[in-house]
């Protein structure tokens, strides 16, 4: 067939609104931030100040309720539920595993267990709980939590039935809304779904991207005695953004080979911190603490609201979470729904939490307690320096340097993060990808123009973001803003989700 005749069949295929719309608004955003960065950034902190402050209990609620919903979906009728008509999971449980964690988390969570403790540090809140010793460990382990979790969980249960169970052709978040909405998903109501999904998807990648780039840089600087600065981490950008495009060519296969070698080197991170750091007793015994403190708080943690704003902790810190993971929750579940194949909705809410908390609570532990452990012995104070304005990525350094050979250790987290980053962004792109098909089935892969248009597509933003220099509270901004009309497709999603599946339980279908 002649490649004009191949371009001609896919472009009847795409749904172009999904695909130009977020690209005109990503290109608007990116200049705006980047002519108008000062601008900009007042416009993002009003807008975050009322939904975050004012109307944050939103978000509060929502996380409570994700989490109740999935344990609901687990311990109910609705958890023997097969998805699909297959008779063993499509992959193993180590490779199912590896790609929840690898392909979900990017590299922030390396960046977050390195310095959320020492972000923590100097909250009032902190220090009238009781010290950074006990909750400067704990809650990193309560916002990277099962609350964080449920958020992909349910959804992923909810996209996993839509596909396998019920066959839809359409992988979109409108799709899953068609049980409670109807046909009005087919009209404008289902395109500004998933126009807004797609952008809180945008704006959630680029969040992380710029958290988590400039460590990347600052510590290529260090091995390489380059100057780290705008310019190389934007080329260690452009360089991930090749290497995961390169990846989408190879398909799911490409992406379970990469999630598979990035537990590799994740492991080795872990083991060069815990051995090398001489600090395995306090990392253990301080993790065993964090986990037990989380566990007699953990209600009381996830329904403070601060109505008096005594110090804002919850506004600034648990809410922003919640919208985070609200804002990833767009591709993520849907990855999550894709590889569950042949699992029982049991299987996958419970394996789902097993090999994703499996994966943080590590990290967290390791890496955040061995940080904390140099700084409660007094040999470097970056929680002050942190506090004093410090550079994050600077700060994190240090840490690497109370280490024996910290250039290999800095090499080690700069190939894993880009390992992260490629795995992740691989799953990402094979999602929105599909989001860009007016129909696709569940077994079919996109076009790999389609997924190289969208690995470009999410560099953009961030490299925006990364001129204007914004700060974390500006990039938090971005993820709240995002997230808040997200939470009200995630409630639509999750209550189609029940009305089908108690429809096809009552029509006997899963016993044949």
């Amino acid at each position: 067939m002649k490649p004009e005749k191949l371009e001609k069949g896919l472009m009847k295929k795409l749904d172009l609104v999904t695909m130009t719309v977020p690209l005109i608004g990503i290109v608007v955003l990116c200049a705006l931030f980047m002519i108008l960065p000062e601008q900009s950034t007042n416009v993002l902190g009003k807008i975050r100040g009322f939904l975050g402050d004012d109307l944050g209990i939103y978000y509060v609620l929502i996380a409570a309720g994700a989490l109740i919903c999935s344990m609901y979906m687990a311990f109910s009728r609705y958890g023997k539920i097969r998805l699909g008509n297959v008779e063993k999971p499509e992959y193993s449980d180590y490779k199912w595993g590896a790609m929840i964690f690898t392909s979900t988390m990017a590299a922030d969570i390396l960046f977050y267990s390195l310095c959320e403790w020492a972000l923590y540090a100097n909250e009032p809140q902190i220090e009238a709980m009781g010290g950074i010793q006990k909750w400067a460990s704990t809650y990193p382990l309560f916002h990277w939590g099962p609350t964080a979790w449920s958020f992909y969980i349910v959804l992923a249960v909810a996209f996993g039935f839509m596909l396998h169970v019920r066959g839809r052709e359409k992988q979109k978040f409108s799709e899953a809304c068609r049980p409670l909405l109807g046909n009005r998903v087919d009209g404008w109501l289902g395109k500004a779904i998933d126009l807004i999904a797609v952008l809180a998807l945008l704006a959630g990648t680029a969040t992380t991207f710029s958290m988590a780039t400039p460590l990347l840089s600052a510590a290529l600087g260090e091995v390489f005695h380059i100057p780290a600065g705008v310019t190389l981490t934007i080329m260690i950008l452009l360089l991930i953004a090749v290497v995961y495009t390169l990846t989408v060519w190879f398909g799911m296969k490409g992406v379970a080979r990469l999630a598979t070698g990035c537990t590799y080197l994740f492991f080795a991170l872990l083991v060069y911190f815990l051995v090398g750091g001489g600090e395995m007793r306090y990392i253990l015994e301080t993790g065993v603490s964090s986990i037990g403190n989380l566990a007699q708080n953990f209600i009381g943690m996830s329904t403070w609201t601060d109505p008096l704003r005594e110090n804002s902790f919850v506004q600034n810190w648990t809410i922003f979470y919640w919208a985070y993971w609200m804002a990833w929750c767009v591709a993520n579940p849907f990855f999550i729904g894709k590889i569950s194949k042949g699992r029982t909705i049991r299987n996958t809410v419970l394996g789902g939490y097993g090999w994703g908390l499996a994966g943080t609570f590590t990290s967290f532990i390791v890496l955040g307690n061995y940080g904390l452990s140099q700084q409660m012995k007094g040999t470097i104070d970056i929680a002050g320096e942190i506090a004093a304005g410090g550079d994050v990525s600077a700060a994190i350094l240090e840490i690497f340097h109370t280490l024996p050979l910290p250039e290999l250790g800095l090499l080690i987290l700069v190939v894993t993060m880009i390992a992260f980053y490629a795995t992740t962004f691989d799953a990402l792109t094979m999602v929105v990808s599909s989001y860009s098909y007016k129909k696709l089935d569940v077994d079919q892969e996109p076009d790999k123009r389609v997924r190289t248009f969208w690995s470009v597509l999410f560099i953009l933003f961030p490299i925006a973001l990364i001129f204007s220099e914004n700060s974390i509270s500006s990039l938090q901004s971005v993820a709240i803003i995002a997230a808040f009309p997200i939470g009200l497709i995630v409630i639509t999603i999750v209550a189609s989700f029940f009305k089908d599946a108690r429809k096809y339980l009552e029509s006997g279908l899963e016993k044949k």
